[in-house]
């Protein structure tokens, strides 16, 4: 499977788990088996720290947060969420079972208005179509 694949995977599932709750990013276990070159199997168990783990890291809005729980708690203070996703981009990282991804969309806070926004995820190789994500940097993009 290659990096664009696994990459538009993850935004997928991602942004689906954070919208049914950020409790639902905590508390699943998602790992990318990867089953021939384009299928990929979501494999979802009890509470897992695939997601994150103890050295990554969250900058959200200039605020960096370091492990799961201090992920988890900034993203659940977000409060309910609804994101549209409107570009994906991919490149490989220099190591090899790396990739980098660039996300911009809209999401919707509370029921406001549409906000901009852009994700930036460095997800690391555990192992054969495992990831957990390194670096998550967000930014709302309000006008100039």
């Amino acid at each position: 499977m290659s990096a664009e694949e696994v990459a538009k995977a993850f935004v997928q599932h991602f942004y689906q788990a954070f919208d049914a709750g950020a409790d639902s990013l905590g508390g699943l276990y998602v790992s990318l088996y990867l089953i021939g070159l384009w299928t990929c199997v979501l494999t979802l168990l009890a509470w897992s720290n695939v997601w994150w783990n103890a050295t990554s890291m969250l900058t959200f809005e200039g605020t960096q947060l370091q492990g799961t729980e201090n992920i988890i708690g900034k993203l659940k203070s977000v409060g309910q969420v609804s994101h549209t996703v409107k570009t994906i981009d991919v490149q490989p990282s220099k190591d090899a079972n790396a990739i980098i991804i660039f996300v911009t969309g809209a999401v919707t806070i509370g029921g406001g208005n549409p906000l901009h926004f852009c994700e930036f995820f460095h997800l690391v190789g555990t192992g054969p179509g495992q990831y957990y994500v390194h670096n998550d940097v967000f930014r709302l993009n309000y006008g100039l």
